[in-house]
């Protein structure tokens, strides 16, 4: 298997002003980067996580456990965002499967 892309893992929250540094903060923060190997997943799994196949679902396997607190994803640097569904930990990898956001 090969891990060949790039996964960054985004948080999304409130911006607001912080008077104790004088500037806004949260709104989208880059938490963490994360190769992968990256697979679509098949209809079957589609079916199962959406209720039919119109919404892209992907297959993402990491060699180590992913510990952020993230709101969305992004591969390889693209435009494209993905929200979670499930975590799974099989044996040798760990796994998200991820869905299409609507309205990027």
């Amino acid at each position: 298997m090969r891990f060949n892309d790039n996964i960054q893992f985004y948080s999304e929250s409130e911006s607001h002003y912080d008077p104790k540094i004088g500037d806004y903060v949260g709104g989208v923060t880059l938490v963490g980067e994360e190769i992968a190997n990256v697979t679509e997943t098949g209809t079957e799994t589609s079916v199962t996580a959406f209720g039919d196949i119109s919404t892209r679902s992907l297959v993402i396997r990491f060699v180590n456990s992913i510990e952020y607190k993230w709101s969305y994803l992004t591969i390889n640097g693209l435009e494209t965002k993905y929200k979670p569904i499930t975590t799974r930990q099989p044996l040798k990898n760990n796994t998200l499967i991820v869905g299409e956001m609507n309205g990027n």
